[in-house]
């Protein structure tokens, strides 16, 4: 097979960022001894860690740097030495910058029951088998970014206001992006609003019935976000892809986590319009949707599953490698069957393994496919 070479930069970031990044690193390296690929990782800082080096969460260099790369990946940011909310300066700008800098508009979030770990969800084991459903969050409008968003003082006391903005390209981008996603699996749409009370979700609804038209092949359907919050617990395995605004996604994804036993088995991709460095896919940011938990930082008790499954992700979506992302999810999920698992993972009668030895475990199984 013919040598190729990718640009990868890695940012593990905080608390237990580099202990699973430094997992899925090591699983991109079989693949690419396996598949005759040439991976180059270029590690770079950002939140707490570029604070403490730079005073600033992310530099313009490190944004330059992504612009000529073919993917990154992010491990976590954050932590209690920088947890001042009040703080001109937190890690959590780092993301939020990187993400604007790289004009990422989309975080895809796959939540999936892998066979045999149904029984290590909170919920119901009948009603979580054979969930395999896709969020797609807009990153980029919503009452996370409108203006004004302040706090003053009245004569009867303390008010605060945020404004929710959406713009129809806004809407329509993401939503497209959906449907093409939903053409690759089962066909089905559920957007997400709270068109009986807000005019920036009654925008969204007659945009998505408009872009609808254009996709006769894919079921639509319009869900308010209350509803969807119930749906997620009682009926998950119906959905296939779940579109929707900034706010509610924020929320709907950490709900869906739960559906898999564990926030750490959890990928996530956030992406843009355009192409990667080397033209193979579509350019995006790649991290596990957990935090930088650090009360476990440097324990070897992190899930590294989540980052892993994040490399797969880079390695179809930005890079055009699907045999490649296939075979590591494969390993991620023989080895979790067979009962090798982290702490975090409550699988009966499996005794669990450290963060490395999870990665050995995973790797053992990319070498020998």
């Amino acid at each position: 097979m013919g040598q190729a070479t990718y640009t990868i930069v890695t940012f593990a970031g905080d608390g237990i960022g580099p202990e699973v990044t430094a997992e899925a690193t090591r699983v991109l390296a079989t693949i690419g001894e396996r598949f005759g690929r040439h991976f180059k990782t270029v590690p770079l800082l950002i939140g707490g860690a570029a604070i403490d080096q730079y005073g600033v969460p992310l530099r313009p260099e490190e944004i330059a740097a992504c612009r000529q790369a073919d993917a990154v990946v992010l491990g976590a940011v954050g932590g209690p030495k920088w947890d001042n909310p009040t703080s001109r300066i937190r890690p959590e700008q780092g993301l939020l910058a990187l993400r604007k800098g790289l004009g990422l508009f989309a975080n895809i979030r796959p939540v999936r029951v892998m066979p045999g770990l149904a029984e290590t969800s909170p919920i119901k084991t009948e009603l979580v088998q054979n969930v395999d459903l896709v969020v797609v969050r807009e990153l980029t409008g919503g009452i996370y970014f409108g203006r004004p968003s302040r706090e003053w003082r009245e004569r009867r006391g303390r008010v605060a206001i945020d404004t929710l903005v959406y713009r129809e390209h806004e809407i329509e981008r993401v939503l497209r992006l959906a449907f093409d996603l939903a053409r690759t699996r089962r066909k089905r749409v559920a957007s997400v609003d709270k068109a009986n009370v807000l005019s920036s979700s009654r925008l969204w609804r007659g945009v998505a019935t408009e872009v609808a038209r254009d996709y006769p092949d894919v079921a639509c359907e319009h869900v308010l976000v209350d509803a969807m919050a119930m749906h997620l617990v009682r009926q998950p395995a119906k959905f296939d892809v779940i579109v929707t605004e900034n706010m509610f996604g924020d929320i709907l994804t950490d709900e869906a986590s739960v559906l898999t036993g564990s926030i750490g088995l959890l990928p996530s991709a956030s992406l843009g319009a355009r192409q990667s460095a080397g033209g193979a896919g579509r350019f995006g940011l790649y991290e596990p949707i957990h935090g930088s938990a650090p009360d476990i930082a440097g324990q070897g008790l992190a899930n590294p599953v989540g980052m892993i499954l994040s490399f797969a992700q880079m390695l179809r979506t930005s890079l055009g490698l699907s045999e490649e992302a296939v075979a590591v999810e494969k390993a991620v999920e023989q080895t979790l069957t067979e009962g090798t698992v982290t702490g975090d993972v409550n699988l009966p009668f499996a005794t669990p393994v450290s963060t490395s030895a999870f990665g050995d475990a995973v790797i053992a199984r990319v070498a020998a496919a």
